[in-house]
């Protein structure tokens, strides 16, 4: 699996591992230094080290990441260094603030090494759990598609392998791997996910539950990209982007798919500084469409206002200088209600940090 990862890369010569010492990591690391003590991937030569990130949560980490960092350096790992971080407290939760802080020291040490592939130990129960979440959450496809096999400079090999696989390479190799008691702590739902729900769902549907949820990520993978696609295209077509704000034709936006139009009108969000609207919030900015009632603004995420300009007031250049509760007041009576005109996104606020 690592080789096939590596291949599919296109032979990185530097191939980082971010190993935490669990058993998951530290199966990806002895897997990988064998190609590392080889010094090649199907004759393309490779060099093969490793980053543990110690996220200072912990009583003890320290202590933790040192000797991590020892058992890697004797699987013939090099380089392997210890990177410390600072888990902010964001608003996000405490599981995506340290997943932020450890991605962002993994691509830090990846560009000092020269552009090297970062290799995660996520395995196919992690994917399960991924799109579990992702249901209890009401999330979309982007969401239920889990975690991607590559992207970028990010590759998880492990995705086909389940958990037992990787205690089984463990033992095979003669490695003690460290299990964060976090993983078992039912504060975090990710926790309470692996601990309770999947077995549960084993128990009661049979075997085979964990590998039909990372199936179902994997063909929704394929439908989340052609949708994707499909709105770059889309919205590369109708937008019209000034410094201050983006504006989409109404009579277009009608038009297209509900799947494409939501998802053409989040990218005009983004495009201004916002941040991704909820489906409520997609929902509202969409309703401006039908011309029932309020033509505006609708307040989405990062401080965007999404708000509809009829055609009377685009030919009067209207919209711009005009207060936010002000813009979007359809002006020109029932004939010209009939006639479209475009529904413009504008930052009014910088977003919250």
């Amino acid at each position: 699996m690592v080789q096939n990862a590596l291949a599919d890369a296109g032979y990185p010569e530097q191939v980082l591992v971010a190993c935490s010492g669990g058993p998951d990591s530290l199966a990806l690391a002895a897997v990988a230094s064998y190609f590392g003590r080889r010094g090649h991937v199907d004759g393309h030569p490779v060099s093969v080290g490793a980053v543990v990130v110690d996220h200072q949560l912990q009583p003890g980490s320290a202590g933790v990441a040192a000797h991590t960092a020892d058992v890697l350096r004797d699987l013939g790992l090099s380089p392997v260094e210890v990177r410390r971080v600072d888990v902010a407290s964001t608003g996000i939760g405490p599981e995506a603030a340290a997943r932020d802080a450890r991605h962002a020291a993994l691509e830090e040490a990846a560009a000092e090494a020269g552009g090297a592939v970062i290799l995660l130990g996520h395995t196919l129960d992690d994917q399960a759990e991924q799109v579990l979440l992702g249901l209890a959450r009401g999330s979309g496809t982007r969401s239920l598609a889990g975690m991607r096999p590559a992207r970028g400079l990010l590759l998880r090999p492990f995705l086909g392998l389940r958990r037992a696989d990787t205690l089984e390479i463990c033992a095979v190799e003669g490695l003690d791997p460290w299990h964060d008691p976090s993983n078992a702590d039912p504060s975090f739902a990710r926790s309470r996910t692996r601990v309770e729900v999947l077995p549960m769902l084993e128990q009661k549907l049979g075997p085979g539950v964990a590998e039909s949820l990372a199936r179902t990520a994997a063909i929704l993978q394929l439908d989340a990209d052609y949708l994707e696609d499909v709105a770059n295209t889309t919205y590369g077509q109708l937008a019209e982007q000034s410094s201050e704000e983006v504006s989409l034709p109404e009579a277009a936006l009608r038009e297209l798919a509900p799947a494409i139009r939501f998802r053409v009108i989040a990218k005009a969000a983004a495009a201004v500084g916002g941040q991704q609207p909820s489906y409520q919030r997609l929902l509202a900015a969409e309703a401006l469409l039908r011309r029932q009632g309020s033509a505006g603004p609708v307040e989405l995420p990062g401080g965007v206002s999404a708000y509809r300009l009829s055609l009377a007031q685009i030919l009067a250049g209207e919209g711009r200088n005009r207060p936010d509760r002000e813009r979007g007041a359809d002006s020109g009576g029932p004939r010209e209600a009939a006639r479209c005109g475009k529904l413009v996104f504008r930052l009014h606020k910088p977003p919250q940090k």
